[in-house]
């Protein structure tokens, strides 16, 4: 397992090197001491699946508001996905710089930090995404901003979405 920090302070890809023999593989996804090493939150609140039916599914993009702020440990199990994260702490050097990659199930991970908001669109049919969660979620607390914010440009690979929510489609834009 080897991570490597993003441009967006706080927010790591994590690469799995799988241990291969005749059984298959074994890999370390997630370790305590690697994670708290590099200052980041290692007790996860719960976990969490999201499955996806249809190539071009957008969600997002979504965060919690403090004092309920959630950092991600994010992966994807079965199909591949464009993954994006947007810097939304005021105070970072990268505010309102975003972030994205493809994951898929050989890797990377992504750790998303609190503060920072995530969304990501499928690439696959029946794309399924793994969640270990920080912070319980809160109905309240939770809010995000529209997938096609001009001011920040994100180039989605399929436009339109072929399935987004209502709720994610009304969401602000900055």
């Amino acid at each position: 397992m080897e991570l490597t920090e993003a441009t967006i302070p706080g927010a790591f890809f994590i690469d799995i090197d799988p241990a291969r023999d005749e059984r298959g593989a074994f890999a370390r996804l997630y370790s305590r001491d690697v994670f708290a090493a590099r200052g980041l939150s290692v007790d996860f609140e719960y976990c969490a699946v999201s499955e996806n039916r249809k190539r071009g599914t957008l969600r997002g993009l979504h965060l919690q508001a403090q004092p309920h702020e959630e950092a991600k440990l994010i992966w994807c199990l079965r199909g591949s996905v464009f993954d994006v994260i947007v810097d939304l702490r005021s105070t970072s050097a990268t505010y309102r710089r975003w972030v994205s990659a493809e994951l898929r199930p050989q890797g990377p991970l992504l750790y998303v930090p609190a503060g920072v908001a995530h969304g990501f669109q499928t690439l696959e049919d029946d794309s399924v995404l793994q969640y270990h969660i920080s912070a319980a979620y809160r109905l309240d607390s939770g809010f995000g901003i529209r997938w096609d914010d001009p001011t920040l440009a994100i180039p989605w690979p399929i436009r339109p979405p072929t399935v987004i929510s209502n709720r994610d489609n009304a969401l602000p834009r900055l």
